[in-house]
């Protein structure tokens, strides 16, 4: 088998899907859970203001813009309950997340810019960017 198909590990990096343009998020959900779905370990990373789509309630109440009454947050749960993982920038949940702020259920924790370097240097995983 090639590298190609070998290859078991996909990190999404979610920038451009914030709050203020939900339908933007649903995409990058998607592929997470197709590929968790396929048994590949998912990591969805949050940076900038997409951070926002973890805390409690935000995701909830953004209309994904499908049609059929789905929230972003509904995206999020079924990419979870495939094992897909949710980790914020460290940085950006310091500026855009109040202490205070509870983060939702799925959230995994924070992962820096390092990870996020690492993971595309690592040649066992692929990177997506949206």
């Amino acid at each position: 088998m090639s590298e190609a198909n070998t290859c078991r590990k996909l990190a999404i990096i979610m920038s451009m899907a914030i709050p203020e343009r939900a339908e933007d998020s649903v995409m990058p959900l998607v592929y997470a859970a197709v590929a968790a779905a396929m048994d590949c370990e998912v990591e969805v990373h949050f940076i900038g203001r997409a951070v926002r789509l973890l805390v409690e309630g935000v995701a909830a109440g953004l209309d994904a813009g499908e049609g059929d009454g789905r929230t972003v947050h509904d995206y999020l749960q079924e990419a979870a309950q495939y094992g897909a993982r949710f980790l914020a920038c460290s940085k950006a949940l310091k500026q855009h997340v109040g202490a205070d702020e509870a983060k939702i259920a799925e959230f995994s924790g924070a992962a820096g810019a390092a990870t996020v370097v690492m993971r595309s240097l690592d040649p066992e995983w692929r990177i997506l960017s949206f």
